[in-house]
C-alpha cells in the first residue's frame, strides 16, 4: 500500500477554515429546510385528513409529487429548469442577481421534499389517536378548527416525535446533495481539499466525523423532546 497517511493537512488554517465554512453551510440548509418542512408538511398533513375531498386530494397529489420523485431531480429543476420557465427579468434575477441562489435553491428544493414526508407521519399521527375523542369534542360543540387545533393535533404532535428524528436527521445527509448546483457545503469542501491535497482519506473521514457527530448531537436533543413529550401509557387506537 503506497498511501501516504497525513493527517495534519486537516489542520492547516486554509483546510481547517473549508470545513468550518462547509460545516456551516450544511447547518444552515439543513435548519432552514427543517422550518420549511415543518410548517408545510403539517398543513398538508392536515390537509390529508380534513373531510373536504378536494383539500384532501390536492394535498395527497402534493404528497405523492414529491416523495416519489428524487430530491437530486427536484433540486435541477429548482435550479436549472424553474428559472427558464418564469418571465425573462425574473428568471434572470433567480439566475444571477438572487443573493446565494444556490443556498435558497437547495433550502426550497431539501424543505419541500422533506414536507412530504412530514407530512405523511403528521397524517399517521393523527388518525392515530382515538376517534372517540374527535367525537367526544365533537358532542361538546366543537368545531373541525377546534378539533384539530385543542384535541388532534396536541396529541398527534407528541407521537410522531420519534419518527421525526429520522426525518430530522435525514434533512442533515440530504443536504450533501447541494454539491451538484455549487453550494460549497460539508461534502463539497471535503472533496475540495480532496482534490488539493490528494488526501482523499483524511479529507473524507473528516467529513464522516462531523456527519456522525452532528447525528449524535441532534439524536441526543430529539430523545430529550421525547421524553418530555411522551403521554405515560397511552397506546394510541384508530376506532
Amino acid at each position: 500500500m503506497n498511501y501516504n497517511w497525513n493527517w495534519s493537512v486537516l489542520w492547516e488554517p486554509e483546510y481547517f477554515g473549508w470545513l468550518l465554512s462547509g460545516l456551516g453551510w450544511t447547518v444552515s440548509v439543513a435548519l432552514c429546510a427543517w422550518v420549511i418542512a415543518i410548517v408545510v408538511g403539517s398543513l398538508v398533513g392536515v390537509g390529508r385528513t380534513l373531510p373536504n375531498k378536494v383539500v384532501s386530494t390536492l394535498c395527497t397529489t402534493y404528497v405523492e409529487l414529491f416523495r416519489n420523485v428524487p430530491l437530486l431531480v427536484q433540486m435541477f429543476i429548482w435550479y436549472f429548469a424553474v428559472p427558464e420557465m418564469l418571465p425573462e427579468d425574473a428568471g434572470r434575477w433567480m439566475k444571477r442577481d438572487m443573493p446565494q441562489p444556490e443556498f435558497v435553491t437547495a433550502v426550497v428544493a431539501l424543505g419541500l421534499y422533506t414536507a412530504s414526508r412530514v407530512a405523511e407521519q403528521v397524517r399517521a399521527g393523527i388518525e392515530a389517536v382515538p376517534s372517540g375523542l374527535k367525537s367526544a369534542a365533537t358532542a361538546q360543540g366543537m368545531g373541525v378548527a377546534q378539533v384539530y387545533r385543542y384535541v388532534l393535533l396536541p396529541i398527534s404532535f407528541r407521537l410522531i416525535v420519534p419518527p421525526m428524528t429520522s426525518e430530522f436527521l435525514t434533512v442533515f445527509k440530504n443536504s450533501s446533495l447541494a454539491l451538484t448546483i455549487g453550494l460549497l457545503e460539508l461534502t463539497a469542501q471535503s472533496q475540495q481539499i480532496a482534490e488539493y491535497t490528494f488526501q482523499s482519506f483524511e479529507a473524507y473521514t473528516a467529513a464522516t466525523v462531523i456527519y456522525v457527530f452532528i447525528a449524535l448531537c441532534a439524536t441526543i436533543v430529539m430523545t430529550v423532546l421525547e421524553r418530555y413529550t411522551r403521554i405515560p401509557g397511552y397506546v394510541g387506537k384508530g376506532n
